[in-house]
């Protein structure tokens, strides 16, 4: 993952990648699932 601007900063949360940008707030990417988030449950009936 990498930062699309100068102002973004690459951020680790409980297993996944977050990319923030504190000036452009619209700008952000995430990578990667965690255990209980909705993302995580997908096609799990």
């Amino acid at each position: 993952m990498k930062r699309r601007h100068a102002a973004c900063q690459v951020v680790r949360r409980k297993g996944t990648l977050y990319v923030i940008n504190k000036i452009d707030p619209r700008m952000k990417a995430r990578q990667g699932t965690t255990k209980g988030t909705k993302l995580s449950k997908k096609g799990v009936k």
